[in-house]
């Protein structure tokens, strides 16, 4: 996927990754970009910085998300590039309110499942189309003071899995972006990334240079920490020692809060 030319829409593009991206693929030469996100104020000035488009979507709701690309497709013309990048960061165990399981599967699991209603089958009928879904390597390997966190994003690893199974023989390609701790509001708060970030903290530039590669090679994996594809490996070989590991980087943490 060449970028240039390009009209891309970036969920949860007000800040972080998602602003990253909207600049990255600016600077790319995309034809239009598109930012989208509750955060009105950060979403206007990220948009105005990369000449593109802002439009509020919560894409906890199917009608918004369907809102975004009817409008995207009337106003600028089909989408070729669609980042479902928003998403939470709060720890807590087993016994969190539902309420807060409920918010974590809204954002990070259906909503990549409104996106791909909305986008895919037209990508499919003009057979072609990128879609990026942003994840976390907590869904490779998991988050061991986040089970909401953990679970979900190991979901929306598995969706977009069978999405591209679906998809690919129609020429629309799917990568998963998975990275460990990235410079953004996210892991600023105090009970941020500390685990996130044994391999280093990364800066949200950084990782869309690894995103506009990956998109180049049509790869599934977007691992802007390379580090987590050995973790994948060794899990995979030997889950029980792996588990146990991870059991003591828990008691090192402490809790989940």
């Amino acid at each position: 996927m060449n970028i240039k030319g390009r009209i891309a829409v970036i969920t949860g593009g007000a800040s972080g990754i998602g602003a990253a991206l909207a600049r990255r693929f600016h600077a790319e030469g995309a034809r239009a970009v598109v930012v989208a996100d509750v955060q009105t104020g950060p979403l206007e000035a990220v948009a105005a910085e990369v000449g593109g488009l802002a439009i509020r979507c919560d894409v906890a709701k199917e009608a918004e998300i369907d809102a975004l690309v009817s409008r995207v497709e009337a106003e600028l013309g089909p989408i070729d590039i669609f980042c479902s990048n928003a998403g939470i960061a709060r720890l807590g165990d087993e016994d969190v309110p539902n309420e807060e399981w409920q918010l974590n599967w809204d954002i990070h699991v259906m909503a990549h499942v409104y996106a791909v209603r909305a986008v895919a089958p037209r990508m499919a009928a003009r057979g072609e189309g990128y879609l990026v879904h942003t994840a976390s390597a907590a869904g490779l390997l998991s988050h061991i003071q986040s089970a909401t966190y953990s679970v979900t994003k190991h979901a929306a690893v598995a969706f977009a899995e069978w999405v591209s199974i679906k998809y690919r023989d129609r020429g629309v390609r799917v990568s998963v972006l998975a990275p460990q701790a990235v410079r953004t509001p996210m892991t600023a708060r105090p009970d941020g990334a500390e685990v996130a970030a044994v391999d280093g903290m990364i800066e949200p530039e950084q990782l869309a240079e690894c995103v506009v590669q990956t998109m180049a090679r049509e790869e599934f994996l977007i691992l802007p920490h390379p580090e987590v594809r050995d973790y994948m490996q060794r899990k995979a070989a030997d889950v029980d020692r792996w588990l146990e590991g991870m059991n003591r980087w828990r008691v090192r943490a402490g809790p989940a809060r």
